[in-house]
């Protein structure tokens, strides 16, 4: 009897053990791979800026998940803001027509670049950010996916930040007789939530948000709303505090490890006094 007992005690203890690593292994891939997390437009907000600014300090905001689109001159430097919060990878596409009513002379190379709220230029991880349109070409489409923003960050180090992120698009490479032809922009920047496995012990004290990134943060500045968010900050506010959802794995491993504890107790500690023993003795 006590082995029958002993041995369906250790099979449920086995059981619920598998479960919780199931939990914790699914859990973690939800939260890194699905598609699902990353930032899409609402219904009625997909309707974004239609300009753009010439420089940092007049760049236009914008949301993540919205698209932007401008009217510009082949030869123009085109800015756009929007923020980055930490655990985040944003990926930052931008879209250029090219009308055919233009008559164009050459080939054209459009780049697009980012930069983070110190205007440090942020590598790319992969995407196509430089690419050559042919002459003939209608549309020229860039991307670039970059780095996780880190909570924080050594001095020494170039990591993304949280805080506000520049756009900039232009044309690095064209025949001088097609400057100052008109073309149609579309911009958008979304991201995909990292999870917990990025997460780093510390935080920003502030985001890196400039005072003045853009006409529309002055301006919301200035209104008489002083409760309403910035242009430049996340319409849910910037992520802040102690919590992170390592606190769930790392209580996950712990109710693991004392079932396992339990599990290996209960297939040692044996099956009490045995019954050859005489009682006397």
């Amino acid at each position: 009897m006590r082995t029958t007992r002993r041995n369906t005690f250790g099979r449920a203890c086995a059981g619920v053990l598998l479960a919780g690593v199931a939990l914790l292994t699914s859990g973690g891939t939800a939260v890194a791979d699905d598609p699902s997390a990353s930032a899409s437009p609402a219904d009625g907000d997909s309707a974004g800026p239609t300009e753009a600014g010439t420089t940092f300090r007049t760049a236009t905001a914008i949301q993540q998940g919205t698209k932007a689109t401008a009217d510009a001159s082949t030869g123009d430097y085109l800015y756009w803001a929007f923020p980055a919060d930490a655990g985040q990878r944003a990926t930052v596409r931008a879209k250029v027509s090219l009308p055919e009513s233009a008559t164009r002379h050459g080939a054209s190379t459009w780049q697009v670049d980012v930069y983070d709220g110190l205007r440090r230029r942020q590598a790319c991880m992969y995407g196509h950010q430089t690419r050559k349109a042919a002459p003939d070409a209608s549309t020229v489409e860039l991307s670039c996916v970059l780095r996780t923003v880190r909570a924080w960050s050594e001095p020494w180090a170039s990591d993304p930040l949280p805080g506000t992120y520049y756009i900039r698009l232009t044309v690095v490479g064209l025949a001088e007789e097609d400057l100052g032809l008109p073309v149609h922009v579309e911009t958008e920047a979304t991201s995909v939530d990292q999870g917990g496995a990025h997460d780093v012990d510390g935080t920003l004290a502030k985001p890196l948000v400039p005072g003045a990134s853009s006409a529309d943060r002055t301006s919301a500045a200035s209104g008489s709303d002083a409760d309403a968010p910035l242009a430049g900050d996340p319409e849910d506010g910037w992520s802040s505090g102690w919590w992170t959802d390592r606190w769930l794995w790392t209580a996950g491993g712990a109710v693991l490890a004392a079932l396992a504890a339990v599990f290996g107790y209960s297939l040692t500690r044996g099956g009490g006094r045995p019954s050859r023993v005489p009682p006397g003795v």
